[in-house]
């Protein structure tokens, strides 16, 4: 091993107790020894991605949250109501770490020479606890940056990215053509839009505010639907109409838009039949939901035939099923286009205490468009 990092560094930690109280804290973590083939991380650079914010609060009624401790220490508690305590049971009583990914300076190594080889080096790394000083990682969750790149430019390297990546390579693996996004003014949105218009694929962008829409028009999208618009549904169909869009991937979960987008979806397919079924179009029409922004019963009305489907979509399980070459191909497209088609931008940039004041948490707990915060634990 080379160099030797602090024997401890703070790690941010959310605990729920069996009487239903939610502890967000600071612990002193011990750093391990680096084993032949891991390395140990100075993370400077963790962004909070919304599914950070499910594992961070679970299912705590925030809005109930007070703060005690030290101004260099806190403390948030708050409420998890009683009817989302079975939900929560799996975590009782477990204080987890938090934070899926990160970015840092190498500053101890293991003894292989590939370990070794990153000593110093800027490296962005996956897989979990990342909200922390120190991170032990072996080689294979990390990913060396391009010279000239900082911990911030590289700290969103695999969630987003690798999530764009994956609606477009889902969408080639299952026969369709174009695809739709929701929520589409995001990080991630403005990435998948920047995919699309490099890999020529047509996407159908869905946002909820018309300035979004604008900012996406300014960003080169060509097919963007605003939700909060009256003439919405007519808007999507007739995109839909334009690319062929069969396949979509819902960020808000919950409401009636996964219903109407197949519903739309079926209207584009019906426009162009030539003959009548009382079953529907016979192409098939997918949508995945892949996230929670809105945490209401998810609501459809079966007007969309009987060719379609609707599931969910993570990740992780889908590089899994891809194999690790074909998620390895990914990977390297990431680090090529950092600064350009996978490039973030953060709200602000806050230490592992600010995280836990009351006006930061409520601002990034919104996950709303344009508030992405960026969590430096070494600040």
């Amino acid at each position: 091993m080379h160099a030797t990092p602090p024997l401890t560094g703070l790690q941010l930690r959310s605990l729920i107790k069996s009487d239903g109280e939610l502890e967000l804290s600071l612990v002193s973590e011990a750093t391990p020894a680096p084993g032949t083939n891991e390395i140990v991380v100075r993370i400077e650079a963790a962004p909070i991605n919304p599914s950070d914010i499910g594992l961070l609060f679970g299912a705590a009624d925030m809005a109930t949250a007070t703060v005690s401790g030290t101004a260099s220490l806190p403390v948030v508690t708050a409420r998890v109501p009683d009817r989302a305590m079975k939900g929560m049971a799996a975590r009782v009583n477990q204080s987890l770490p938090v934070g899926n990914e990160g970015a840092g300076v190498v500053v101890a190594a293991g003894a292989s020479a590939a370990a070794q080889a990153l000593m110093g080096k800027t490296v962005a790394v996956l897989g979990g606890a990342m909200y922390t000083q120190y991170r032990c990682v072996p080689l294979e969750q990390c990913l060396l940056l391009p010279a000239g790149t900082s911990p911030a430019e590289g700290a969103s390297c695999f969630v987003n990215p690798l999530t764009a990546l994956g609606m477009v390579e889902t969408m080639r693996r299952e026969g369709h053509k174009a695809l739709v996004h929701t929520a589409a003014a995001s990080n991630l949105g403005q990435m998948l839009n920047r995919i699309c218009l490099k890999d020529q694929i047509p996407l159908v962008n869905i946002v909820r505010k018309p300035e979004q829409e604008a900012l996406l028009r300014a960003l080169g999208a060509r097919y963007v639907c605003d939700a909060s618009a009256p003439t919405f549904l007519d808007d999507l169909t007739q995109a839909l109409v334009a690319t062929g869009a069969t396949i979509a991937f819902d960020a808000t979960g919950g409401g009636k838009l996964a219903g109407q987008i197949l519903a739309c979806m079926e209207a584009a397919l019906n426009k162009n039949a030539t003959e009548y079924s009382r079953y529907g179009s016979t192409t098939h029409k997918q949508i995945y939901l892949y996230g929670g922004l809105d945490t209401s019963p998810t609501e459809f009305n079966r007007n969309f035939g009987m060719a379609w489907g609707m599931g969910g979509w993570l990740l992780f399980p889908f590089l899994q099923r891809i194999g690790a070459e074909a998620a390895q191909a990914l990977r390297e497209r990431v680090a090529n286009e950092l600064k350009t088609t996978f490039a973030s931008s953060y709200a602000k940039e806050i230490s592992l205490a600010q995280a836990l004041q009351l006006d930061a948490i409520q601002t990034y707990g919104k996950r709303a468009t344009g508030v992405k915060y960026l969590i430096n634990p070494n600040r």
